[in-house]
């Protein structure tokens, strides 16, 4: 088990964003970026909270930067992989890290504490699940698996989280939809079209409707 006390978080930003056609995480949803969204629901979970993302664009949210170490776009695990150099170094205590992309802004607000609820030793790896779907990019990564990650990333074949995840203890931990008054929507839906976005905004009014 891990508490919000002794469990940073790093929110996910690294994408190239294709299918948006321009930079998700600044996309407005509401009256805010996305990003915005997804900063105000993982902070409280969290005991510090760093992003990962390239510079140039983000140093505006005024969180502590954690690029890539790894160059080429090699996808989240690149990301993944950066967040357990950085928390290594930067809080000593923590055992594992809260990970959550750019482009989901409603998942749960007990997400940190159900998903430490499940941590069965300083190794196992907790993710996100529902409606029968896991989501690898949504979870509790521990820090002491880092060498092994990136000897794994040594071989440009290795991106797919799903295959990392097969060589370690994981564990899924399954949501239930989200409900405003009028709609459901997955807790972990992500932004990755512009129909995409309009979906969420119709639902973000329905939760203050």
């Amino acid at each position: 088990m891990t508490s919000r006390a002794e469990t940073p978080g790093l929110i996910l930003a690294g994408g190239l964003s294709r299918r948006m056609g321009t930079n998700k995480a600044l996309s407005v949803l509401g009256d805010r970026p996305l990003l915005s969204h997804v900063i105000e629901r993982m902070a409280p979970q969290v005991s510090r909270l760093a992003l990962n993302a390239p510079s140039g664009w983000a140093e505006t949210f005024n969180l502590p930067l954690v690029p890539d170490t790894k160059t080429g776009h090699a996808g989240p695990l690149a990301g993944i992989l950066a967040g357990m150099r950085h928390f290594a170094a930067n809080a000593a205590q923590a055992t594992h890290f809260l990970t959550v992309p750019a482009d989901s802004p409603f998942f749960p607000e007990d997400l940190a504490s159900r998903l430490g609820e499940h941590v069965t030793g300083q190794d196992a790896i907790v993710i996100a699940a529902s409606s029968g779907h896991v989501h690898p990019v949504i979870g509790l990564w521990p820090v002491s698996i880092a060498d092994d990650l990136e000897l794994w990333l040594t071989d440009d074949n290795n991106r797919r989280i799903r295959s990392f995840l097969a060589r370690h203890v994981t564990l899924g931990v399954s949501f239930s939809p989200l409900e405003s008054a009028t709609a459901s929507i997955d807790p972990f839906y992500n932004i990755n079209t512009p129909d995409e976005l309009a979906t969420a905004e119709t639902f973000l009014k329905s939760m203050t409707a």
